[in-house]
């Protein structure tokens, strides 16, 4: 019984827990932790019947933006148990595929962090898919990708914010400008380590209002992922793609997801590709992406993301493509 592994639940408070959500004859027979990015902690959880679920732990001490949710900053709204339950929700109630949820403890009586169990997705991201040998699959896959997307995004709202929020605080006015507001944020971060965005940072700020007042008023908003890459899109053994990690689901411009997607799909965005979008936030929000990231590739370089070079590069690659906006 491979249960070493540190879990955040010690073995025996894990195994109950494992029996309380599906019952006595489900004993846990291993835990493995995986990749689960920069806000949470997810761990593989096998029983000796052959089952597997996943465990997520939301422990604000092991998350790489800890700062910023509890000084509350713009970029901090996508974090928290319930965020996940509640776009698992809405998206299970509108037939887009995410991963069951099991169970959500947030009762934090035992522990001072919440977990879930969640479903096993038993496949492979996205992204494997683009150097798939079979062309037939490949373009089944990033084809069932596209529907997904367009799927979500049709689903529509005329205000924005998280998609369960009560009626009277439901967001109004124009979502670009909390984006306006973040990317002057985040460029402040990075005026102190990058001597390049530093003596640059006029222009930039010139660039970044002045793509911002091109935008029009619009009264309608589309339901985003908010972060979603190829690696937020798991695929199982029916080729059917599942979103995870979908705890900033929430109404929005649709560009701003499709500018994100326009640069982490690559060549492979034609699948995704949407003719009806406004030009003038596509430029906006892939500039507030780069400087977005400039900044997080910082953060995680700092507080000790795993992967450094990673961070590194991630700051490097969109600074050099902030830059190009005012060149």
């Amino acid at each position: 019984m491979n249960v070493n592994v540190s879990c955040h639940l010690d073995p025996l408070a894990l195994q109950e827990y494992i029996g309380q959500v599906f019952g006595s004859s489900y004993v846990v027979s291993g835990v493995s932790r995986m990749h689960g990015g920069a806000q949470k902690v997810v761990y593989k959880v096998d029983c000796t019947n052959g089952f597997s679920s996943v465990l997520y732990v939301w422990d604000l001490s092991m998350n790489f933006f800890q700062q910023e949710i509890e000084q509350n900053t713009i970029n901090a709204g996508s974090y928290g148990s319930g965020l996940f339950a509640s776009s698992n929700r809405f998206l299970k109630e509108h037939s887009i595929r995410t991963p069951a949820l099991y169970d959500l403890n947030n009762d934090r009586t035992d522990y001072t962090f919440d977990y879930a169990l969640v479903e096993y997705i038993d496949g492979q991201k996205a992204e494997a898919y683009f150097s798939h040998p079979d062309p037939e699959v490949k373009e089944h896959v990033l084809q069932q990708v596209g529907t997904l997307v367009t799927a979500m995004h049709n689903i529509k709202r005329n205000t924005f914010g998280a998609p369960e929020q009560h009626r009277n605080v439901r967001k109004t006015g124009q979502c670009h400008l909390m984006l306006q507001d973040n990317a002057k944020l985040q460029l402040a971060y990075a005026v102190q380590y990058i001597d390049l965005i530093n003596t640059n940072k006029e222009k930039l700020l010139d660039k970044l209002d002045e793509l911002a007042a091109r935008i029009g008023p619009r009264t309608e908003y589309g339901l985003i992922h908010d972060e979603l890459g190829p690696d937020h899109l798991l695929v199982n053994e029916r080729l059917e793609p599942y979103l995870i990690d979908i705890e900033g689901v929430r109404f929005f411009d649709i560009e701003h997801e499709h500018s994100f997607l326009e640069f982490r799909f690559g060549e492979y965005y034609r699948y995704l590709q949407n003719d009806s979008l406004d030009p003038d936030r596509m430029r906006f929000y892939r500039f507030h992406h780069h400087i977005a990231l400039i900044s997080a590739g910082l953060k995680l370089l700092h507080r000790g993301y795993p992967d450094q070079q990673f961070s590194r590069n991630l700051s490097r690659y969109h600074t050099e493509l902030a830059m190009r906006y005012i060149e």
